[in-house]
């Protein structure tokens, strides 16, 4: 039996004085659901299987280019990364395997992979890094990587990558997630075609190293650190280079890698249609790729691309199983509080999506009637289905209210006490 953070007892306890309040609440819903025809006890079957990865650098405090402020019990190494991961994923029922990026997560792939199977946790997709050098790296990436003038420099970036798929083959991964920073500052400081060609040619020598049952997710970024020209700039280019590459490479959606008012929900119906969806890293942004709580600025957009989602689902979409991670930095707030209300928030997108009436929309949308077309999203949107998601984790074993449970614990105390305070850090801008 796996080990936990948190006793049994001590959850039961959380549980025990709001329990009453919730079958209530969960019974009033049920009956309001039932006269749109839907049984509640059905969407919290779906609610109590659906996952969502947590990136191990979001258990990390973030920063900005400007400067870095440590919260109390930052996680040492992976190890601790892995018992904060923990703690998420008791309290919450939601989050079941850990995404790892290398060389920040480097360690012995045996021991990690029992540090995490002592949490019952496994291993989502591995994340290579060609954005920044690592120390003792011999060629650096300032100017480029997998698309680098120099076939030394691509040479180390294919490397990197391929390491990271058989650490990953030793963890029980199944993917390889690959963004790169590569681009440019100033007008013709690359040749646009060269530079995609070269990017093209290393992508493929990676793609040739992965496994029959794995996948390979490349991730599109408009901009940053380049902010000139992106060698894998939107969707389009992605799409390209998952078809170029072959049928087990696929396009990954980063929520915050687009500009601002691109109809993301859009693209994530195209990549669908075409067989090419390969996942996503929730979070949510204001002006950018700002890495905020997931459904904290947006929650609607979020709803949105779940709602296009569920339609992909319910209609049985070929080869329709994406990856589902939360990829956020935290600035202000406890990171594992954080990460908690995102993997909730997440969930309450699904099911939102989930009670849409298909059926009616179709109608509206072929009688081109627009306006009950929206209202018939926006009747499922304003629904209030925190009894389904509460109720779902109370019969999973976690908390009805992740964080007060986590606050009521006093966890984060606890690490403040065990691990050395970490001092403040300047950013890149001085």
């Amino acid at each position: 039996m796996s080990e936990q953070i948190y006793s049994a007892d001590l959850v039961a306890k959380h549980n025990a004085a709001r329990k009453a309040v919730l079958e209530r609440d969960y019974a009033s819903l049920g009956e309001r659901l039932d006269r749109r025809g839907i049984a509640i006890d059905a969407i919290r079957g779906k609610v109590e299987k659906f996952a969502v990865a947590i990136p191990s650098w979001g258990v990390g405090t973030g920063g900005t280019r400007f400067a870095r402020f440590p919260g109390a019990g930052e996680p040492r190494d992976i190890f601790d990364k892995i018992e904060d991961c923990a703690v998420i994923s008791q309290l919450t029922q939601a989050t079941p395997t850990v995404s790892l990026h290398i060389p920040w997560d480097k360690a012995d792939p045996d021991r990690l992979k029992q540090a995490a199977s002592r949490f019952g946790l496994g291993f989502d997709a591995m994340n290579s890094n060609t954005f920044s050098d690592a120390k003792d790296q011999k060629l650096s990436y300032k100017f480029g990587s997998l698309s680098h003038a120099d076939a030394g420099t691509r040479r180390q970036a294919v490397e990197h990558n391929l390491e990271c798929i058989e650490i990953g083959r030793t963890l029980g991964s199944r993917a390889l997630t690959v963004w790169i920073g590569d681009g440019s500052n100033f007008p013709g400081q690359v040749n646009f075609a060269k530079a995609f060609e070269r990017y093209l040619d290393a992508m493929r020598e990676i793609y040739a190293g992965l496994p029959d049952d794995w996948r390979l997710f490349t991730e599109h970024k408009m901009y940053e650190p380049a902010f000139y020209s992106t060698v894998v700039q939107d969707w389009g280019t992605n799409y390209i280079i998952a078809k170029e590459l072959g049928d087990k490479a696929f396009c990954l959606v980063d929520l915050g890698h687009h500009a601002p008012n691109v109809n993301i929900e859009m693209i994530v119906s195209r990549l669908i249609q075409f067989g090419k969806l390969g996942g996503f890293h929730f979070n949510d942004s204001k002006y950018g790729d700002d890495d905020l709580d997931a459904g904290s600025i947006d929650p609607y957009r979020l709803f949105l691309v779940f709602n296009e989602l569920v339609d992909a689902e319910l209609s049985g979409a070929k080869g329709f199983h994406p990856a589902h991670m939360l990829d956020q930095s935290h600035n202000v707030t406890d990171p594992i509080e954080s990460l908690m209300l995102s993997a909730v928030e997440v969930q309450r997108a699904y099911v939102q999506a989930l009670l849409v009436d298909r059926k009616a929309l179709e109608g509206f949308q072929e009688a081109n009637d627009a306006l009950m077309a929206t209202q018939t999203l926006k009747a499922a949107y304003r629904t209030d289905v925190e009894p389904i998601l509460a109720m779902a984790r109370l019969s999973t074993g976690g908390a009805i209210d992740p964080v007060a449970a986590y606050r009521e614990a006093g966890y984060r105390a606890k690490v403040a006490a065990e691990r050395p305070a970490v001092a403040s850090g300047g950013g890149g801008i001085v």
